[in-house]
């Protein structure tokens, strides 16, 4: 599942990812629902939609694991505040495209 231009800066969405990376998709839902940021629910939402799909496509989403989490930039909008003597000062709202990968568990022991 991809997210673009979510409305938060990726240095705050990569603090909550790597809490999740390598984790089970219905462990990884239970832990962003304990973390108190803003991040944790726009990855918790995305993370829902994916475990969705895989509802729709008939597979069991408890087979499935987080196998990357990638918080990149997105666009910048720049703004501008007046400062001191009549100066602006450059403001950057930052906005970052998250990329969630689920991948199923291989069994072990199974042949094939």
């Amino acid at each position: 599942m991809k997210l673009s231009r979510a409305r938060i800066s990726p240095i705050k969405v990569r603090q909550v990812t790597s809490l999740i990376k390598g984790k089970k998709a219905n462990e990884a839902v239970s832990i962003l629902k304990l973390v108190p940021k803003k991040s944790a629910f726009i990855l918790s939402k995305l993370l829902e939609s994916a475990i969705a799909g895989c509802l729709e496509k008939g597979e069991d989403p408890n087979k499935f694991y987080v196998k990357t989490v990638c918080a990149d930039d997105g666009i910048r909008l720049k703004r501008f505040r007046p400062m001191a003597m009549g100066r602006a000062g450059k403001i950057l709202k930052r906005s970052t495209n998250i990329k969630l990968v689920l991948a199923k568990e291989v069994g072990f022991g199974s042949k094939g």
